[in-house]
C-alpha cells in the first residue's frame, strides 16, 4: 500500500511547479553552486565522513554543453585540491560526450585524470543505463591500463554483473556497487527485490575475496548487515572497502556505520540542473517520498 502511495506521490510531484520539487529534493542536493558542495564536504570531513561530488547534468546533446561539463569538473578538482578536501570526483561518461563521438569524450576524460593525478586525487565513473554499460566498461578498461587513480560502478540488478565483475577483478578494479537506479527491462535486469539483494551479496563477496577496492553503496540495512558479516568472516582489511550514501538518505545509519569506524563517503551532487536529477531520483526510488514527508512533518511538528 505505501509503495502504491509513494509512486501516486511521484506522478503528483512530476506535474508541480518546479519550487515544489525543489522542495521535495533539497534535501538531497548540495546546491546551484560548487561553494554549496564544498561548504558540505567540509561539515562532513569534521565529522571523518568523504564525500564524492558530482556535477548535475542528465544530459548533453552537444560538444559545447560536454566541453562546460568537463570544465565544470575541473573547478571541482581544484576545489578539493585548494580546500583539502575528502573528496574524489565523480563523472558520467555521457556527460563527457561518450555518445557523441568516443574520441571526443577520450580527450575530455584523459584531461579530467590528468588534472586528478596531477592533485593527487580520484574519478568514479558512474555507471548508466544498460544501453550505455558495453562503451562505458570499455572507457573504463583503456583509462585504466594508465591510470590508477579511476573506478567504476558496478550494478547489481543487471543480470550480466556477475560475470563482469568476473572479469574486471583481474585487473584490480576499484567499484562502487549499487543496487542499480535505472529503470530497466526484465531482460537485462533482476525484478525481485530479494533476488537483487541475493546478487548483491553474491557480487561483493566475491569483489572482497579477490581483493578488489570496494564502494559498498547502500541504504539498504540488510545489506549493511551482510556487509559487515563477510568483512568479519574473511578478515577484510579496512583499507579495501568504505560504505557510500546519497546525500539525506537514512542518515541515523550512516552515522552509525562511521560510528562503528568504517569508512564512509556521501555522494553530494550540485548543480543548477537539479530538477531532471530530483525527477529520476524519486521516479527510481519511491521510498524516497516516504523519507521527505517523515522529515517535512517532523519539522511542523
Amino acid at each position: 500500500m505505501l509503495s502504491y502511495f509513494n509512486k501516486l506521490i511521484v506522478t503528483i510531484v512530476k506535474l508541480l511547479p518546479k519550487p515544489i520539487v525543489r522542495f521535495f529534493s533539497g534535501r538531497y542536493i548540495a546546491g546551484d553552486y560548487l561553494i554549496d558542495a564544498v561548504n558540505l564536504t567540509k561539515e562532513f570531513n569534521k565529522k571523518g565522513i568523504y564525500s564524492t561530488i558530482d556535477v548535475l547534468g542528465e544530459s548533453i546533446s552537444t560538444r559545447e554543453e560536454a566541453v562546460a561539463s568537463k570544465n565544470a569538473c575541473m573547478e571541482v578538482l581544484d576545489a578539493i585540491s585548494t580546500n583539502n578536501l575528502l573528496a574524489n570526483l565523480s563523472i558520467k561518461p555521457t556527460q563527457m560526450g561518450l555518445m557523441l563521438d568516443k574520441d571526443f569524450c577520450y580527450a575530455q576524460v584523459t584531461e579530467l585524470l590528468d588534472k586528478a593525478k596531477s592533485v593527487n586525487s580520484f574519478i568514479r565513473f558512474d555507471m548508466e543505463d544498460s544501453g550505455t554499460t558495453d562503451r562505458i566498461f570499455e572507457l573504463f578498461k583503456d583509462f585504466h591500463a594508465k591510470y590508477d587513480n579511476c573506478g567504476v560502478v558496478v550494478q547489481a540488478y543487471l543480470k550480466r554483473t556477475y560475470d563482469d565483475i568476473t572479469e574486471l577483478d583481474k585487473i584490480g578494479t576499484s567499484y562502487r556497487l549499487c543496487k542499480g537506479i535505472y529503470i530497466e527491462p526484465e531482460a537485462v535486469a533482476i525484478k525481485n527485490k530479494q533476488k537483487i539483494r541475493d546478487n548483491y551479496v553474491k557480487i561483493l563477496e566475491k569483489m572482497l575475496k579477490d581483493g578488489n577496492y570496494v564502494g559498498i553503496a547502500t541504504h539498504d540495512d540488510y545489506l549493511v548487515k551482510e556487509a559487515y558479516r563477510l568483512i568479519k568472516e574473511w578478515n577484510i582489511p579496512k583499507d579495501k572497502f568504505e560504505f557510500q550514501m546519497l546525500l539525506g538518505v537514512k542518515e541515523e545509519l550512516r552515522n552509525r556505520i562511521n560510528a562503528d569506524g568504517y569508512k564512509v563517503r556521501i555522494y553530494v551532487p550540485f548543480g543548477t540542473d537539479w530538477y531532471r536529477y530530483s525527477i529520476r531520483r524519486l521516479q527510481e526510488n519511491p521510498n524516497m517520498v516516504t523519507h521527505i514527508m517523515k522529515n517535512f512533518f517532523s519539522k511542523r511538528a
